[in-house]
């Protein structure tokens, strides 16, 4: 008999959950098909029943707070409330219909309420905060945050959720001081801040804003590395390069290091072609910590920094030349028999070779290099393909395939065997076996390093493209001459045979490429204006072939590095992203397009 009662009583409690369960289905039905009445009527049934008020809560207060009837609303949600005391959400939500209904009074006092209710919990009081922020109550979401914190007695507590809030809200300071709450913790959360401040700090006055704020926690804990290292970052995002050194010099004596954070902001320097800062940068470590194990990579990068600067400096200053010559030499026997020693002779070698037409000299520091076991194989091996190049320069190309081959089966599978390989098919190149060239620059295509793929297609299409339709290589025989020449620094008979190739083959297919070349040589000689001359004539015969991005993108680097017109050089890029979206050059130009807009880059 008691089997059979419970059979009936359950029976109707499942019908009746399977009724509700299809009511509340055709009811959000007509929610979503946009039949408000009739949805608004079924769920007013169903939030009779209290095991209801959960399933529908959603899209009945919706519903409700969309049309305006907030008196139904704060029925609903007092209802909710009351059968569900512990569920926080809904009084947010009720919250929130007082704010949408405008009623500014009962607002207030509710939440003062809720937070003489959550006083002792700062859990709770933590939920209510984020259920607030989600319904857009900000500021009444920022007073619980406050109250949690005060209770917890800790002024780090929910320091990201506040530093989310204020940036809703537009509060940039106050933002800025929550995120260097979170990051006093812990050391470790440096990183992650620097990235949040990356996505949110736009604007110049944002930055100057944290500049302030930092100096004055620097100024209230001076021995606390953590804000020193964000100013140095300020410092970096405004490319002032110089100022994070100062920042860097500062860190490196507080945690008596030598120099290590000099060293990083002299590389980062060096690597956005700031030579002058980087040269002064690795100077100062050089001559500050001469016993420190940072000493001789100082010495290194002070020279390249150097050197950089020369080179890119047009027309190049033969003298500077010579002087940095010099003083490698004077690197190589302070320091020998170190890495860096060789490493100094080989650039000196280098400069003797390519710049100062000094080719028996540079041969003969090489070869020095060649025999000397101390410097280790690969520096041997490098020194071996800059031989080669130096054969090249002597016109003796037996000799030079003779090295590079010896390197490239040495290093079968390595960057110098790949590098070796190159120079082997722009050997072949120049010395117009086209076919040969075209089979090595083919393998180098795929499986090598990004930047020698890059060479072995750029230089693989030159020769497909301009010898494809002729009978004859003459054209492109000639081209490959005046490389050479170009090669061997006989640029002034470079110059005169490119002018002669465009009256004689003006409309071949290589024309283009004449015009590049000879672009890049006025550029050399110091001329920007007419290397710009020619990129235009790329850009306006032949904006349908390959060279017309690389000379779009050049333009826009000579107006920005030569000529120092920003704007121009900013227009030039914005527009290049508008042409040329999927070139290889568009995340540069992307870059520096937003460095020169004023937009803050890691």
């Amino acid at each position: 008999m008691v089997q059979r009662i419970l059979i009936l009583i359950i029976f109707p409690l499942n019908v009746l959950f399977a009724q509700s369960q299809d009511q509340i289905q055709i009811a959000n039905e007509y929610y979503q098909q946009g039949e408000l009445e009739k949805a608004k009527q079924l769920y007013a049934e169903l939030a009779e029943n209290p095991y209801n008020i959960q399933p529908i809560s959603n899209n009945y207060l919706s519903l409700l707070k969309s049309t305006a009837q907030f008196e139904d609303a704060e029925k609903f949600l007092q209802k909710a409330i009351k059968y569900f005391p512990s569920n926080l959400q809904f009084q947010s939500s009720l919250a929130s219909v007082y704010s949408e209904s405008g009623n500014e009074k009962k607002l207030d006092d509710y939440i003062n309420q809720l937070r003489r209710e959550s006083k002792s919990n700062p859990f709770q009081l933590g939920i209510l905060a984020q259920y607030l922020a989600n319904e857009q109550l900000y500021y009444e979401s920022i007073k619980f945050f406050e109250d949690s914190r005060e209770i917890r007695n800790n002024p780090s507590v929910h320091a990201l959720e506040l530093a989310s809030i204020y940036r809703m809200v537009n509060d940039k300071s106050s933002m800025i001081e929550e995120y260097l709450n979170y990051a006093s913790d812990s050391p470790n959360r440096l990183s992650y801040i620097k990235n949040l401040l990356q996505n949110f700090i736009q604007q110049e006055e944002d930055l100057d804003e944290l500049e302030n704020t930092l100096i004055r926690k620097m100024q209230e804990d001076p021995q606390d590395t953590k804000f020193a290292e964000l100013l140095l970052w300020v410092e970096l995002q405004r490319k002032n390069f110089y100022g994070a050194f100062v920042q860097a010099k500062a860190i490196d004596k507080r945690n008596q290091r030598p120099g290590d954070r000099s060293m990083d902001i002299g590389r980062i320097a060096l690597e956005n072609d700031a030579y002058e800062d980087a040269e002064e940068i690795f100077e100062y470590v050089a001559k500050e910590y001469v016993n420190s194990r940072n000493y001789q990579f100082a010495r290194k990068l002070w020279m390249e920094s150097k050197e950089q600067k020369i080179k890119n400096t047009f027309p190049i200053n033969e003298e500077e030349i010579r002087e940095l010559a010099v003083q490698y030499d004077m690197l190589h026997k302070e320091l020998y028999p170190s890495q860096t020693s060789f490493d100094a002779l080989r650039s000196k070698a280098l400069l003797h070779a390519f710049y100062l037409d000094e080719i028996d000299l540079s041969a003969q520091l090489l070869n020095q290099l060649v025999q000397n076991p101390r410097a280790g194989m690969q520096l041997i091996s490098q020194s071996k393909l800059d031989l080669g190049d130096i054969y090249i320069l002597k016109g003796e190309p037996w000799e030079a395939t003779l090295l590079y081959s010896q390197v490239e089966k040495a290093y079968k599978s390595h960057q110098l065997g790949y590098d070796a390989k190159l120079r082997n098919a722009r050997l072949h190149y120049f010395t117009g076996n086209f076919s040969l060239a075209k089979g090595h620059l083919d393998i180098l295509k795929k499986n090598t390093t990004r930047e020698i793929s890059n060479d072995a297609i750029s230089l693989g299409m030159l020769i497909t493209d301009n010898t494809a339709l002729d009978t004859t290589d003459a054209v492109m025989q000639e081209f490959a001459n005046i490389e050479l020449l170009i090669f061997q620094n006989k640029k002034s008979e470079a110059n005169d045979r490119l002018s002669q190739m465009l009256e004689d083959y003006n409309h071949h297919s290589v024309t283009d490429e004449v015009y590049w070349l000879k672009s890049k040589l006025e550029l050399e000689s110091g001329n920007s204006e007419k290397a710009i001359d020619y990129l235009e004539k790329i850009l306006m015969s032949y904006s349908y072939d390959i060279l017309a991005d690389d000379a779009a993108f050049k333009k826009a680097e000579i107006f920005e590095r030569h000529l120092k017109d920003i704007e121009q050089a900013k227009s030039l890029y914005q527009q290049f992203l508008i042409d040329y979206p999927g070139s290889m050059y568009a995340a540069e130009a992307r870059k520096r397009f937003r460095q020169l807009r004023g937009d803050f880059i890691n």
